[in-house]
């Protein structure tokens, strides 16, 4: 989901290992040492405060300085500036390979929940979608007219697989079921075509296109629905209800995962969004991918058509999902 060293001393002088003992009178005991080391660190991790000096790039302690012949403490400190230096490039390394791991990971592979909130994240109002309340129509709309687009019907035949099934064929087909369930829930629901003249200045409590993907087989995770909703200033509220309805109940219902990854500047940008009545809700649906989802999309649309008349039942009565984000 984009997946400097400081000299210590003020004039440069020889390097000098702190075990070293040349010009010293005796060598110290190694019981000696050990403790001197030991002290030395606890004085370097929590007693030294550095701040710049004023003369240049050097760092000074605010600690008084040792008497001359004693430069254990620069030594000291340098090593704990080394130390600190390492400890933070280590962490710096792991926050860039997390990063990068985390951006490569197809979503595929990512936990469901993980996903939800990564979709949920890029667009959180989908969180509250469905809490809020719809944007109010004039007096005298139609809300319970339900207008359902044909995808590609008048026109031409869509995606055409190799052994001859159309998209045309898998539209109109799902289409019918769900104009019939609807109209038995009370609904004034008619098919449209395509590119229906009825189109200009549509009027209706909802307006859903209904498409299906390739034919071609992508890859392995070409497979599912995914559903976007035409995007208005003053209808935000109700096209976020849309999709949200839409994908929890079809995804429930069907089975097939919201492929919410490949939506489409098509689907946001189709074109009877900006051919219908301002106060007309309307969303697009791509039912399933005529390769990997052939098998549902022929054998069982009318599983398919409940599982949008379910979405629409939910967005007209302003129902609530099982969960707010997006479905795995």
């Amino acid at each position: 989901m984009s997946r400097e060293m400081h000299q210590l001393d003020d004039e440069p002088k020889p390097r000098q290992s702190r075990f070293s003992f040349e010009n010293q009178g005796t060598e110290p005991e190694p019981e000696q040492v050990r403790r001197e080391a030991s002290i030395d660190a606890d004085e370097a991790m929590h007693s030294q405060v550095w701040t710049p000096e004023t003369s240049g790039g050097g760092l000074t302690s605010r600690r008084e300085a040792h008497p001359e012949g004693a430069p254990r403490s620069k030594q000291v400190s340098g090593s704990g500036r080394l130390f600190a230096q390492v400890i933070s490039s280590v962490i710096g390394v792991g926050v860039i390979t997390a990063t990068l791991f985390s951006l490569w990971m197809p979503g595929s592979l990512m936990p469901g929940n993980l996903q939800n909130r990564m979709a949920q994240a890029a667009n959180p109002s989908q969180a509250e979608a469905l809490t809020a309340t719809p944007a109010p129509l004039p007096l005298g709309f139609p809300v319970k007219k339900i207008g359902i687009v044909v995808g590609h019907r008048g026109s031409d035949s869509g995606a055409v697989c190799s052994n001859g099934l159309t998209e045309l064929e898998v539209n109109s087909n799902v289409a019918t079921f769900a104009q019939m369930k609807l109209i038995d829930m009370g609904y004034d629901v008619e098919l449209l075509d395509e590119f229906d003249p009825r189109l200009k200045g549509y009027q209706a409590g909802l307006l859903l296109s209904i498409h299906a993907d390739s034919c071609d087989y992508i890859n392995d995770s070409a497979t599912g629905f995914k559903v976007a909703a035409a995007l208005s200033e003053t209808k935000s509220e109700n096209s976020s209800r849309l999709v949200q309805c839409i994908a929890d109940r079809y995804a429930n219902i069907t089975g097939l995962r919201y492929h919410y990854q490949s939506v489409t500047n098509d689907m946001t940008r189709y074109h009877a969004f900006s051919e219908i009545d301002p106060n007309t809700t309307a969303g697009i649906i791509e039912i399933g991918f005529l390769n990997l989802d052939q098998a549902i999309l022929t054998s069982n649309p009318e599983l398919l058509a409940d599982g949008i008349v379910a979405g629409i039942k939910c967005y007209m009565n302003n129902e609530g999902v099982s969960d707010p984000g997006t479905q795995p």
